[in-house]
């Protein structure tokens, strides 16, 4: 029988009020911190290589040895996988709005530090770098568990779908900001310093000022975090972690009496109620737990796994794509700062015609059609296009047919945001039980960096030339493009069978969901719904 708090229940049916913009606005602004960190420094790892690596006499500029390369980019997603679940764990140990401040905290300090990296020596530059970056990705990994969970408690039960995947769509944002951001600089460094490309004098085609670039736009990560401190530390604890968790009715009814602007009575009683039904008290390492929910997080951990296998194996084929296409000239025909330049406007590009939209698609129909459609429909899409980029692949390699891959390689990016990509992130914060909940959220987000790590590095081995002679240079000899393609839409159809597991929560309240307000005597009627229905705005 469902024993409902009336606080919960006025968030539940509360219409759309401006308080669930500013925590739209508050809780995207870490992912949008997130996005630029994590993106940016595929903007500056050739920049990094020609300052650092430069060889005298060598026929193309320098580039980060393949260990080097593989520890600047791939150190920071293992921090993100460990403050998933460390963050995940704390924001029900603490409460979420304390270990809120903590995640960002580190986010700005260590944005700040990494561009600070000391030295002049590329080892001393390098080890600082991959130190700091780190423990970024150690911060931006709490704001993953801690944002969906502030999201989906704060929020009503019809439109909560579109909140928690406004929230996640402002890493497209942090994509764009990133991208435009490092045209601005180098365009302005290209325009003050100018130099001759590399094929025409290679010491000159890097200037001494250049080292100032990758630096700012690392640096820069920090402003819109830093902004959103105070308003981060000004929200109230969600009132159900502090009714149901901290067991606290009187907080939870004041706090949101603020929030929701009406009159909320502490339900005290009812409360203890909950708390003394140990049919609800199970820990996460618990048969009850297994029974409840063990295939719900099968579910939820499998399916983000496979999505971020086969979205971050993409930056593979980025480079071939631009170059493709003309985006992108071969590196000696540039100086140091054009190609800053040349590769922000490339990804600037692809981020405003195909992330930027399947995410905003998403929060636009999450809430119509159902996560389990989205992500059913999106699994299936990337695995055709995947297999239509595979099976002939040789003729998408022939010049005419270029644009016909760039066009399928776009879709398939599009119905990854337009799917799973939104959808992995949205479910688990609101399946699972208010004490468990930013817990198992950092479980299945760290399930999904596991798989963007086998992403990012397993298939920059996997993808290259069978041929070792072939291979890029200090890479072993791989399977090929074509068959890394097939292996992807495999894993992509295996994300299909798997989306199985996962519940439906359009339309119900987390707390029907996680079937917390279930004890086995008597009931309280839910309260009437228009009382709730006011929409005096937050002040």
């Amino acid at each position: 029988m469902a024993k409902e708090l009336q606080v919960l229940n006025a968030l539940d049916v509360a219409k759309t009020q401006w308080y669930h913009f500013t925590a739209i606005i508050i809780a995207g602004m870490g992912f949008f911190t997130d996005a630029y960190d994590l993106f940016c420094i595929s903007l500056v790892t050739k920049l990094l290589g020609r300052i650092y690596y430069h060889v005298d006499g060598a026929e193309k500029p320098g580039s980060l040895p393949p260990n080097v390369a593989a520890a600047v980019n791939g150190v920071a997603f293992c921090g993100t996988l460990s403050g998933q679940l460390f963050f995940g764990w704390l924001g029900d140990k603490m409460g979420r709005k304390k270990v809120y401040g903590m995640t960002l905290m580190l986010m700005v300090i260590c944005s700040v530090a990494s561009g600070l990296s000391f030295s002049r020596d590329a080892k001393a530059v390098i080890s600082t770098l991959c130190f700091f970056r780190f423990w970024l990705g150690f911060g931006i990994g709490g704001d993953y568990p801690l944002s969906a969970t502030i999201m989906s408690e704060y929020a009503n039960k019809k439109t909560r779908g579109a909140f928690i995947a406004a929230v996640f769509a402002m890493q497209g944002f942090g994509i764009l900001a990133g991208g435009i951001f490092a045209i601005i600089i180098s365009s302005a460094f290209k325009a003050r310093f100018d130099a001759p490309s590399y094929e025409v004098n290679a010491v000159a085609s890097t200037v001494p000022q250049a080292d100032y670039v990758w630096r700012i736009i690392l640096m820069v990560g920090a402003l819109p975090a830093a902004l959103t401190y105070y308003w981060r530390m000004k929200m109230p604890e969600t009132a159900r972690y502090t009714a149901l968790v901290a067991k606290n009715a009187k907080q939870a009814a004041t706090d949101m009496s603020r929030v929701l602007q009406v009159d909320l009575e502490a339900e005290e009683q009812k409360v203890e109620q909950l708390t003394e039904d140990k049919s609800n008290q199970f820990g996460l390492f618990t048969k009850k737990f297994l029974h409840r929910h063990g295939l719900h997080l099968l579910g939820t951990t499998t399916t983000w796994f496979l999505l971020d296998i086969a979205f971050y194996s993409q930056n593979l084929f980025q480079k071939d794509i631009f170059s493709a296409i003309g985006w992108i000239p071969k590196a000696q025909t540039m100086n140091a700062i054009d190609e800053v330049y040349r590769i922000a406007r490339a990804q600037t590009l692809i981020a405003l015609c195909s992330t930027v939209p399947g995410y905003w698609f998403t929060v636009a129909f999450i809430d119509r059609m159902g996560r389990f459609a989205i992500q059913l429909m999106g699994f299936f899409f990337m695995t055709v296009f995947m297999f239509a980029l595979a099976i002939p692949y040789n003729h998408w390699t022939h010049k005419d047919n270029r644009i016909g891959f760039v066009i399928m390689y776009s879709l398939t990016f599009f119905f990854a945001n337009f799917g799973p990509n939104a959808t992995t992130f949205v479910v688990p914060a609101e399946i699972f039980p208010a004490r468990l909940r930013s817990t198992c959220h950092g479980i299945s987000a760290a399930s999904g960096k596991l798989g963007a790590i086998v992403g990012a590095f397993g298939f920059l081995y996997l993808a290259q030339n069978k041929d070792k002679a072939l291979a890029d240079a200090g890479y072993p000899a791989g399977i090929g493009v074509k068959n890394s393609l097939l292996v992807l839409g495999v894993v992509n159809f295996f994300g299909i069978l798997f989306t199985f597991l996962v519940p439906e929560s359009n339309g119900k309240s987390l707390e029907e969901m996680s079937g917390e307000n279930e004890t086995d005597e008597g009931s309280v009627p839910n309260v009437e719904q228009s009382s709730y229905n006011r929409t005096v705005p937050l002040v």
